[in-house]
């Protein structure tokens, strides 16, 4: 089957969905209402609380959720499951579960004056469950850290050869990475204190991002050359170490000098990657290779482990907790008005939908067995943006350094997301403020992440694995129960305000399901570390990272639930008008 057919399908779905479900959540659910005031209005310090026009917004949010979950996540969903129940799962998770997820974190947030959404679950049942919630946020951070820091820098030492001899990726990408970074500082700058409008500062630099790709093949930086290490994975460590030292200064400064630039630029980036990509599959006339399932339909190991394991790997494709920290840690603060809550909230989830289904496709034109699959998601994802660019004229190699650099751009508006939204929870929970506490709330977000990276991890079977690879379900199954238990929040809150009395079932139903597949994935998770031929064993050196962080997430959520359960049940009274206005 031809690949146009079937993204252009999902496609028309997504933009049917939006028009329709989305407009039912916006009005009946969440009653969206431009009346009331903004916290990013009310709120204004100039440092996180701006009011920002929609289309600045949407492009720094989509930029931020849209990291490497859209593109990892189905890239090996896919290899591992087939393309069809993975395409499945895009579609109807974002349209049912992660566009309803997102906006309702961020509706939530902006009705609780910007709050997170643990503060929403400690203003309706009590402030053990909104430890508890910001604990387990926490430790997902830390997970989304490793994972996607790790699977970026390995851009930086890896390559692609292609059939002439020419070798992409490596120092390249980290020489127009770091070209990258300093664009937006600049932008920023201008925008901050010239006359410049967004048009023209989006004109100038736009392009200078396509330079910063196309100089970076030029002025390569090997850090395995230039410092003489021993191996490539020594290069990454150093570059991992560096990442995090980037990520660190990002959290803390304010967000009109990196955040706000560097997500408008990366949101546009992410469109182009877009339209290159659709324009490949539409005159590229590529045919699906890989097979729609990779075990045969009814045969024994059908089922399992596809269930419960394919709805955590596509992880951000479909829904991700993540994405309520963003909405509600840094999007709510920014948010002009409540309208704008659907296209960015429900809107930018199906966009990333549509980055998933793209990333799939790259995996669908391929034969099985082809060697390019034995490569990391972001370089199968890179060397089909290269095909795809080829198609107008564009060399691949600079298609793959495109492609690359584009995935290390997605993951850069996530990872110093990571770090401010981490700063905000210690900040919270410790009650830190001013400069001291923005620094010392950082330097602890990255410093557990620091210390996983440093240590060689194995997997159950004690092979040595690329830390992102072990830690990358862990983050998936961590990611989807975040949402699970974000939606339990919302749940609560819609039966306490929502005028319509049935609001609240558009969220509890995908949270029951989120809870289910998150949690067996994590028992599943843990027992393939501590469980060998049905005998336990109690791992030992790292061995024990990955079963002990299952537990501590398993632990937190159902005792989460446990706190939530009864005033669910209950559905307690609404409070008084002045609560409703907090």
């Amino acid at each position: 089957m031809n690949i146009l057919v079937i993204v252009g399908i999902g496609t028309l779905i997504l933009l049917l969905a939006y028009f329709t479900y989305g407009k039912f959540i916006s009005e009946k659910v969440y009653e969206l209402d431009d009346s009331r005031v903004v916290p990013a209005v009310e709120m204004e310090d100039g440092v996180d609380f701006i009011p920002t026009d929609a289309r600045y917004l949407a492009g720094q949010h989509f930029s931020a959720i849209a990291a490497a979950g859209p593109v990892t996540g189905p890239i090996i969903a896919g290899m591992t499951y087939g393309w069809l129940p993975t395409l499945l799962w895009i579609l109807f998770g974002s349209i049912f579960i992660g566009g309803v997820h997102d906006m309702g974190a961020l509706v939530a947030s902006i009705r609780h004056k910007a709050a997170g959404i643990a503060d929403t679950l400690r203003n309706y049942v009590s402030k053990r469950v909104w430890i508890l919630f910001n604990l387990f946020i926490f430790f997902a951070l830390v997970m989304i850290i490793v994972a996607f820091t790790d699977i970026t820098t390995s851009s930086f030492v890896n390559t692609i050869e292609l059939a002439d001899g020419r070798v992409v990726g490596g120092g390249a990408i980290a020489t127009s990475s770091i070209l990258y970074l300093i664009l937006p500082v600049i932008m920023g700058l201008l925008l901050r204190y010239t006359k410049i409008k967004l048009s023209v500062a989006t004109a100038i630099f736009l392009p200078l991002v396509g330079v910063a790709i196309w100089v970076g093949q030029y002025i390569p930086l090997n850090l395995q050359d230039v410092l003489g290490l021993a191996s490539p994975e020594d290069a990454q460590r150093i570059w991992n170490f560096i990442i995090i030292l980037y990520c660190f200064v990002a959290g803390i400064i304010p967000a009109w000098l990196l955040l706000q630039p560097r997500g408008h630029l990366g949101g546009w980036f992410l469109y182009a990657t877009l339209v290159v990509a659709f324009i490949g599959i539409l005159f590229g006339g590529f045919d699906t290779q890989f097979p729609a399932w990779t075990n045969a339909f009814g045969s024994e190991n059908f089922w399992t482990p596809m269930i419960p394991m394919l709805f955590i790997t596509v992880a951000c494709g479909a829904c991700s907790g993540f994405h309520s920290l963003v909405s509600s840690g840094t999007t709510s603060k920014q948010l002009a008005k409540e309208s704008d809550a659907r296209p960015i909230g429900y809107g930018m989830m199906l966009a990333e939908a549509a980055v998933a289904m793209v990333a799939l496709a790259t995996v669908m034109m391929l034969p099985k067995g082809d060697t390019l699959l034995n490569k990391s998601p972001n370089f199968i994802y890179a060397s089909g943006l290269g095909s795809f660019m080829e198609l107008i004229g564009i060399s691949k190699a600079f298609g793959i350094s495109f492609g690359l650099m584009a995935f290390a751009t997605f993951v850069y508006d996530t990872l110093d997301v990571c770090i401010r939204l981490g700063r905000f929870v210690i900040q919270e929970i410790t009650g830190w403020k001013g400069w001291t506490g923005r620094v010392i709330s950082a330097l602890l977000t990255v410093g557990i992440p620091l210390a996983l990276m440093s240590i060689n991890l194995t997997d159950p079977n004690g092979n040595p694995i690329p830390i992102w690879s072990l830690f990358w379900k862990t983050f998936g199954a961590s990611n989807q129960l975040l949402a699970a238990l974000a939606l339990v929040g919302i749940t609560v809150w819609l039966q306490r305000t929502a005028k319509n009395p049935k609001a609240w079932l558009a969220t509890f139903i995908p949270a029951i399901f989120m809870f289910v597949m998150s949690t067996w994935a994590l028992f599943n998770m843990m027992a393939s570390y501590t469980f060998k031929d049905g005998v336990f064993v109690m791992p030992s050196g790292s061995n024990i990272v990955v079963p002990f962080l299952c537990l501590i997430y398993i632990i937190l959520a159902i005792w989460v639930v446990i706190e939530c359960a009864p005033v669910i049940i209950k559905n307690t009274k609404r409070p008084t008008s002045s609560a409703l206005s907090r």
